[in-house]
């Protein structure tokens, strides 16, 4: 059974994402001293006395804002609400209640579902009387708390968790976490919305909409999927001191947690020396990567030499797809797709068959020689998976050259259909120490 959620909903700046993490005990909602910084539903898992449940963390609601924006950060609010078994209204205890407090709880108590109010920004004892002015708003007994200091956020999640439903977590074994990663403004939240059929993900014109790494669930092929959709990525020296940059980590640990990322290019650009970047810090990532021409009803660039130019600056090879998240094109084939690589990442390969491959290579290309000895090829094995590793015995480390082990590499992903996957291949020579006595440098072979 899937874990009931709680939506933290309230007015923009009072400190929502600041009280997820301390419900939570993380760090994964982006706080910043910036007004608005919460746009998209967040959802992060925590655990109070047992009982395991999901914080929905919401951008702020302020129904004088007219802008676009403010529209799509509200409905991401309301369907968060609607989706939820539970919900907390943050207000700022010190402001006192206010004309926006009072129209969310009105919205609120016409909600089918539990609702608490956390007064939050009472840093200190004395002014917990100050909590008592929110019974005004028609939601019950309010519960004075300091995200910040941690006051009283015992007392909110023992309240909390008397109105959620006792549930088993979902097995996760067989769930395969997708990152959609990319610059600014290059669609990867329409992306993500086209994948669930729905505007899950706020999307816009203006560059850096999305601020967090926002996962959601998907059932595709009876298989479980993870979409994370992340920030744009910049270099870390542009974004430095500001929002963007908090949203650039976590961009990047979402790469770390999952199993397969689409690195989306805008197709009118084509593949930009930035995407490369981007697909390099997956492929550090161990995530299998595929490079993803979105946009494709908008330009349409010479598909053969984008294939050939990230054959040829890439080691993990990666497949290039094109994608329309507007006209849907390409869609199912991203997932299908995604869902091999991830098969793919977790296989092991027979050591007869590795073993043939490398008789097959020498026969093909003889291993160098050295000073007049020639390297010889003994034995392979896999050793492990995600990513998949494996162990080469040859008679002389010294007599390996780049060129052969690109070679092995190259041909072993084109044998088992490898591309876009990371490898790691360790050379180890005949008359090397144990491998529990040896350094790093065994690694002859790069990812």
């Amino acid at each position: 059974m899937a874990l009931p959620k709680v939506a933290v909903v309230g007015y923009p700046n009072v400190g929502k994402s600041t009280l997820v993490n301390r419900l939570s005990q993380t760090r994964e909602a982006v706080v910043h001293e910036t007004s608005g910084v919460t746009r998209d539903r967040k959802e992060i898992e925590t655990e109070w006395n047992g009982r395991r449940f999901l914080l929905v963390d919401t951008g702020g609601v302020d129904r004088e804002e007219e802008g676009d924006m403010a529209k799509a950060v509200g409905a991401q609010a309301r369907r968060a609400v609607a989706e939820s078994a539970a919900a907390v209204l943050v207000v700022d205890a010190r402001a006192g209640p206010r004309p926006g407090d009072r129209e969310l709880a009105r919205e609120l108590q016409r909600a089918p579902v539990p609702v608490l109010v956390a007064a939050n920004k009472v840093d200190a004892a004395g002014l917990q009387p100050e909590a008592a002015a929110f019974w005004s708003l028609g939601l019950g007994e309010p519960v004075a708390v300091s995200a910040t200091q941690g006051l009283g956020t015992g007392d909110l999640l023992d309240r909390l968790t008397e109105r959620l439903e006792a549930t088993e977590p979902e097995a996760e074994e067989d769930v395969v976490r997708l990152a959609v990663i990319g610059r600014p403004n290059v669609g990867k939240s329409s992306l993500v919305n086209a994948f669930l059929g729905e505007e899950r993900v706020i999307v816009s014109d203006v560059a850096g909409t999305t601020r967090d790494a926002i996962d959601t669930r998907l059932s595709f092929e009876g298989r479980e999927i993870v979409l994370v959709d992340t920030a744009g990525l910049r270099r870390r020296a542009k974004v430095g001191g500001t929002v963007d940059y908090y949203a650039q980590i976590r961009s990047e640990r979402a790469a770390e947690r999952a199993d397969v990322a689409l690195v989306v290019c805008d197709s009118a650009d084509g593949i930009t020396s930035e995407d490369f970047r981007i697909a390099e810090l997956a492929m550090k990532a161990d995530c299998a990567t595929v490079m993803v021409l979105n946009k494709w009803d908008v330009a349409q660039p010479d598909l053969d030499f984008a294939r050939a130019r990230v054959a040829s600056k890439l080691r993990l090879r990666p497949k290039v797809m094109t994608a329309s998240a507007t006209t849907g094109r390409g869609i199912r084939r991203l997932l299908s797709q995604s869902l091999v690589l991830a098969e793919r990442l977790g296989q092991r390969l027979p050591t007869p068959d590795l073993n043939r491959l490398l008789s097959d290579l020498q026969a093909a290309r003889q291993p160098p020689t050295i000073r007049g000895r020639r390297m010889r090829l003994y034995y392979m094995a896999q050793y492990d998976v995600r990513p998949p590793r494996f162990a080469v015995q040859i008679s002389d480390r010294s007599r390996l050259t780049r060129d052969y082990a690109f070679f092995l590499e190259n041909q072993l992903r084109e044998r088992y259909g490898l591309e876009g996957i990371p490898l790691i291949i360790e050379f180890r020579g005949k008359d090397d120490p144990p491998r529990g006595r040896q350094g790093r440098g065994s690694e002859a072979a790069a990812r």
